[in-house]
């Protein structure tokens, strides 16, 4: 096994903590994957050691992201992800953190059932079951299955009934822990593919009007009112009406946002694109505004992967007839750096606020930070050109948003949840190999 190598990189931007960003600052790591030290002091030990400085003009060192919710039905012998492809999908993707809803079979409504696990660095968070069996009708053990690690409680892709979610928060047993609930009724839905809008009415498809979302929202909001000591989340919220409801709450609600609502509408996305089949469906130019909003103002706190991998024979099945749902946590960052950062003039810090900071809080995680030691960071060069290639994500699932070849701009170059070996700046592969790298501006292999 070769020793690690210490690299000497310069002139970063450093998301180090929430509130706490530097420009043109200094950072030691290890080929090993840790994170050695920051700023001056990581000059100073470069120096000493006599380190060639590596160039990292316009990269951002930051911690790494987290997903609030996420689905993996089969962790273990699934045709479309398991546990392992999941877990190097999201790595890829930077993600260090991923909370998974209790959709399943078995649900995760026992506390035995509990017992999955990554290997660090990353951390594998689990949603158990509202009810038993997912069915709505009979509360699981909640005080068991939070003694036993879950993150919270979560429902399924609709609203339970409303006497289940009276029940629960009436006997108390969640504390301080989320009550993730989809605002969402697959009734009211009347099966529509896209939101009830003039865009989705000339391209002829079948509409799902707002109702569908906002009287559920409302029978939340209402609930959280009557319960302002319980912390209630909208999962995936997706249309304007939804953000003003938010807005005019008596009593805050905290929601999330799927990432691609984010960055396509019904009036942007192409007739032969691949993500016209997401739950909840996509609306028109003013939701996603709304959305985009909603988020930078921080009334809308987390955005989610929501991944959920379909199998390439579910995926050939006609669009009205499989299961919604997009897979893939490595496009994220990239497209979301473009549309909010170079699109709408975001700082960065707005960005990870979105992506990081925002969702662990929701989770009720301590905020990340980048720390001497640590191994969930990551290092992001959004000038990086390259093509996507679903094959080389880690995720195994047929319903990844890209098609192969898609040109994408932006790329995680280096992190700690990756081996140094899957790096892909120059500079830092041929540090790694102990080669002298080229002079002048890094590339990206």
């Amino acid at each position: 096994m070769p020793q690690p190598r210490t690299l000497w990189l310069q002139q970063l931007s450093v998301l180090e903590a929430a509130g706490a960003s530097s420009d043109h600052s200094d950072a030691l790591i290890s080929t090993s994957g840790s994170l050695l030290a920051l700023g001056a002091q990581a000059a100073a030990q470069a120096r000493a050691q006599g380190l060639r400085p590596i160039n990292a003009s316009g990269m951002v060192l930051a911690p790494t992201l987290v997903d609030p919710h996420s689905v993996l039905e089969q962790p273990l012998l699934g045709r479309a992800e398991t546990l392992s492809s999941l877990a190097a999908a999201a790595a890829g993707g930077g993600y260090g953190h991923v909370a998974l809803l209790p959709w399943g079979d078995p649900p995760r409504d026992q506390p035995e059932r509990l017992q999955l696990h990554w290997p660090e660095p990353q951390q594998l968070l689990l949603w158990a079951s509202l009810s038993q069996q997912q069915g709505g009708q009979a509360l699981s053990p909640h005080s068991e299955l939070l003694a036993a690690g879950a993150i919270g409680l979560a429902a399924g892709a609709d609203l339970p009934p409303l006497q289940l979610l009276q029940r629960s928060l009436q006997l108390g047993e969640l504390g301080c822990a989320a009550m993730l609930l989809a605002p969402r009724s697959r009734e009211l839905s009347g099966g529509g593919l896209v939101r009830e809008r003039v865009q989705a009415l000339r391209a002829g498809w079948p509409v799902d009007p707002d109702s569908s979302e906002t009287l559920p929202l409302a029978a939340l909001l209402n609930l959280q009112q009557a319960h302002p000591e319980r912390r209630l989340v909208a999962m995936n919220v997706s249309t304007a009406a939804a953000t003003v409801a938010l807005a005019t709450a008596p009593v805050p609600l905290q929601a999330t946002v799927h990432w691609w609502h984010l960055l396509h509408d019904s009036g942007s996305l192409a007739p032969t694109a691949l993500g016209w089949r997401i739950e909840p469906p996509l609306g028109g130019p003013a939701d996603r505004q709304a959305l985009i909003e909603g988020l930078e103002s921080g009334l809308i706190a987390a955005v989610a992967v929501h991944h959920q991998p379909l199998d390439s024979e579910e995926q050939l099945l006609p669009i009205d007839q499989r299961k919604p749902g997009l897979a893939g946590h490595g496009p994220v960052l990239p497209l979301l750096w473009q549309a909010l950062v170079g699109g709408r003039r975001w700082r960065p810090e707005r960005l990870w606020q979105a992506l990081c900071w925002g969702p662990a809080g929701l989770l009720g995680l301590e905020p990340p930070s980048l720390t001497p030691g640590c191994w969930r960071w990551l290092l992001f060069d959004p000038d990086a050109s390259w093509c996507w290639h679903g094959a080389g994500s880690g995720s195994v699932a047929a319903n990844q948003p890209l098609r192969d070849g898609a040109p994408l701009r932006g790329r995680i170059v280096a992190s700690g949840l990756l081996p140094a070996d899957r790096w892909t700046h120059s500079e830092l592969a041929a540090a790694i190999k102990g080669v002298q790298a080229p002079e002048g501006p890094a590339e990206n292999l």
